[in-house]
């Protein structure tokens, strides 16, 4: 097979792929804007005959979808800001300080990747409820503002910094902050975008924590409120996956937008040392 052959057979096999990948996507968003009951028809239209946002209107304007994509918003915001001071600069610890104790407290940390995150769940949430935090932003927030996966990532990445710059830095005069703020962050720049977006996502999808956690309908977050709606509209498929698309298209486009930045952060941070 000359190689021009196999390229077009590869590419095709990936359009296939990436076809079947998106065909629940286009799903989604098609039956969004069909009339009540039109989706559960035998067989099931592709495209809807008259296109409509009342699905939309009834999300916004009766079951309070802004309230719970604001919050939504400002949990997963404040999540990923707040867990790239705490991730950057424990990963930077790890990877350039040197202190007692060091890479015996990384093995350990390491070793807490093992254990099921459900395991967690009880014990944590006695925790929020000790700090007063159940029912409120900082029940979320809290327990999110550290991971040992963002920790690792950042080490790894971190590593690969050449210790004669710091030492040079320090040799100049400049205190640990500075050469953390000044030299270190703008070095870590691909791997801060790859860990922004991993913590963004992570925090928008996530649904247990929040489900645990908060147990007023007004803090609740956008895919805990897109369940109960489905509870209460079990039959209207139209507006439960409108509900998907307002929950799903933001997250969606800004992968989208930052892949190569993710992409990139990623690999490199997973291979450097």
């Amino acid at each position: 097979m000359s190689p021009r052959a196999a390229a077009i057979l590869v590419n095709a096999a990936l359009a296939v792929v990436a076809a079947l990948a998106l065909a629940p996507l286009a799903w989604m968003l098609s039956v969004s804007f069909m009339q009540p009951g039109e989706a559960s028809a035998y067989p099931p239209p592709l495209l809807p005959a008259h296109a409509t946002l009342a699905n939309y209107r009834e999300l916004f304007a009766h079951a309070g979808m802004g309230r719970y994509l604001w919050n939504s918003l400002l949990i997963a915001g404040a999540i990923t800001l707040l867990s790239l001071a705490f991730n950057l600069s424990a990963g930077y610890a790890f990877a350039k300080l040197r202190f007692r104790g060091r890479e015996r407290l990384f093995r350990i940390l390491l070793g807490a990747l093992l254990i099921p995150a459900q395991v967690a769940m009880i014990p944590l949430f006695l925790m929020m409820k000790w700090l007063h935090l159940v029912n409120s932003y900082g029940g979320v927030i809290v327990p999110a503002l550290a991971s040992v996966f963002g920790i690792f990532l950042v080490r790894q990445y971190a590593r690969s910094i050449p210790d004669e710059l710091l030492e040079a830095a320090r040799l100049d005069g400049a205190g640990e902050w500075r050469i953390f703020l000044r030299i270190v962050l703008p070095l870590l720049r691909p791997i801060v975008v790859t860990l922004a977006i991993f913590s963004f996502l992570a925090s928008w999808n996530d649904f247990m924590w929040p489900l645990i956690v908060l147990s007023d309908q007004q803090w609740q977050t956008a895919p805990v409120a897109i369940a109960s709606l489905s509870r209460e509209h079990v039959q209207d498929n139209e507006l439960m996956m409108a509900g998907a698309v307002v929950t799903v298209v933001p997250v969606l486009a800004l992968f989208l937008v930052l892949q190569r930045h993710y992409l990139h952060g990623l690999l490199l941070g997973s291979v450097k040392e």
